[in-house]
């Protein structure tokens, strides 16, 4: 007499192919994610945490025959306590504060033209690109020209617009006016990039809001308000982040016009933190620097984009 295995429920039956479908997806995801993954923590995570370790010793520049001390937070009180640190952190602040209405007003603007119907428009959109994807230092060494004192480009058109009665301004020499010459070429060189994520987002818009909306007699400023900005609300996020990150990062300007100067007017966190790493050989003070600026750069971001979502922009 055999005994009968008794029959296994349908639905036992239909969930193997259905876990062994959900492996194979998690194994696919995981595989397709790993290099990104790996590559992100070779450059950033790692260098991170070495960073991290360093700051916490006396590591020079260059080896010395004294050995490395293990020293705590020493490199991070020396660094509250240096008046010029918290000069060079209000000064990138302040460039900050300046460059996002800037920049991002004129890129926003330039999309909104570049958008329409026009003829060449795409030739323009190239045209008004190329500052972007011009090298920093060229942008200095035109911009250093036009900023001469007191015979510099800059200067004569105002003095001919202003009949002689505007004096010349001394744009990179004079600490009031340092900064806001700094904001004026980042801005032109920067915003270009922003342009074309504004261009995107714009693009991304359905045509059939604005059709209906047209149908529901709204005009073209509603149409902006109600169909243009809630469309582009992402974008404005993703652009805000990346111009701030950026903003606070400031040093190639700073290191080919002003050094910092003048009276420390221009100096900033990135310029403060080379100058203590390379100039004056402290690795690990220069170190704690940079997890300082990571840190405050991070916070800021991310109450930036908790900010934004709550006011629903």
């Amino acid at each position: 007499m055999t005994l009968q295995q008794p029959a296994l429920p349908a639905t036992a039956v239909a969930t193997r192919p259905a876990r062994l479908r959900d492996r194979g997806r998690l194994f696919q995801e995981v595989g397709m994610l790993a290099p990104a993954v790996a590559l992100l923590t070779i450059f950033l995570v790692v260098p991170f945490l070495l960073s991290f370790w360093t700051a916490m010793t006396n590591q020079p520049l260059v080896p010395r025959p004294t050995p490395v001390r293990f020293i705590g937070f020493t490199n991070f009180l020396r660094i509250f306590k240096d008046d010029l640190f918290w000069t060079s952190l209000w000064n990138v602040s302040r460039f900050t504060f300046w460059i996002l209405p800037v920049q991002c007003g004129l890129a926003f603007a330039t999309a909104l033209l570049l958008h329409q119907k026009l003829p060449f428009r795409n030739f323009f959109r190239g045209v008004f690109f190329l500052p972007a994807i011009t090298s920093m230092v060229v942008v200095c060494v035109i911009w250093g020209t036009l900023f001469q004192y007191p015979t510099g480009p800059l200067n004569q058109v105002i003095g001919f617009l202003s009949g002689g009665r505007i004096e010349p301004i001394d744009w990179l020499g004079d600490p009031n006016w340092a900064m806001f010459s700094i904001v004026l070429l980042s801005a032109w060189q920067a915003y270009g990039f922003q342009m074309i994520i504004y261009l995107a987002g714009l693009q991304g818009i359905p045509d059939e809001l604005y059709d209906a909306a047209r149908i529901d007699g709204a005009n073209a400023l509603q149409r902006f308000w109600h169909v243009t900005m809630p469309g582009l609300r992402p974008t404005h996020v993703f652009v805000l982040v990346i111009t701030t990150i950026q903003a606070f990062k400031l040093y190639t300007q700073v290191a080919i016009l002003t050094q910092g100067g003048p009276r420390s007017s221009t100096e900033t966190v990135v310029h403060y933190m080379v100058r203590a790493g390379f100039e004056e050989q402290k690795l690990g003070y220069a170190s704690a620097v940079s997890v300082i600026l990571f840190l405050i750069v991070l916070v800021i971001a991310l109450v930036q984009r908790q900010l934004l979502r709550r006011f629903d922009v």
